[in-house]
């Protein structure tokens, strides 16, 4: 059973994200708050396995973070946003966050994005890899051949998601995400998954 904390200041997204865990037997609502005080104060008394985190929270969403880093190193964060620019996705998996889900985002990515944190992966959910992707990027005659769709499928390649978790996600086929896969050989020059993880690691994408 994962554990969790949901904060946010607005009851409707809290009521929300209480209604979509409802129906999801390995995810329990332990506890929920509206600011940072208590946030701080839910995470410390109930230990959760993962706190869903408004970054906009009032009292400051990084602040919240930092603080957890220090006294709850074992709660694992998925910020919650409505912002999906590349510096504020950057700004919160800077500051420790292994997620990262923008607000009206689908049901699916949310759960998804859950149950990878708790399990220590990170979860960037497409509108929030899209925003990052649209960053300032380095030189690259490889890099810059690939798509954004193709772009996404990497990362997720690299981190070992199979087809069918890439497609579940990305709300593909798994032979369109295989035919994906083929292009990326094709275009780095590389010949299977390990190699393309190696090519992500020099990217910087994990």
């Amino acid at each position: 059973m994962i554990r969790l904390v949901v904060a946010d200041d607005h009851a409707v997204v809290r009521a929300g994200v209480r209604a979509v865990l409802a129906s999801e037997p390995d995810l329990d609502l332990v506890a929920e708050a509206g600011d940072a005080d208590g946030t701080l104060a839910a995470v410390l008394e109930h230990h959760p396995e993962v706190l869903l985190l408004d970054w906009t929270l009032p009292g400051d969403g990084r602040a919240v973070l930092t603080q957890l880093r220090i006294q709850a190193p074992g709660t694992r964060v998925c910020v919650l946003s409505m912002h999906q620019e590349g510096a504020t996705v950057r700004e919160a998996l800077g500051a420790g966050a292994l997620g990262y889900v923008v607000k009206g985002a689908g049901i699916e990515h949310l759960v998804s994005a859950l149950r990878s944190v708790a399990a220590g992966r990170r979860f960037l959910d497409p509108a929030a890899e899209s925003g990052l992707s649209d960053g300032p990027e380095p030189e690259d005659d490889e890099w810059g051949r690939l798509t954004p769709r193709e772009r996404l499928v990497l990362r997720r390649v690299a981190e070992g998601r199979t087809n069918r978790e890439i497609a579940t996600e990305l709300s593909l086929s798994p032979k369109t995400v295989d035919t994906h896969r083929t292009n990326l050989m094709r275009k780095l020059g590389v010949h299977d998954a390990q190699a393309l993880a190696r090519f992500a690691v020099r990217r910087g994408l994990l």
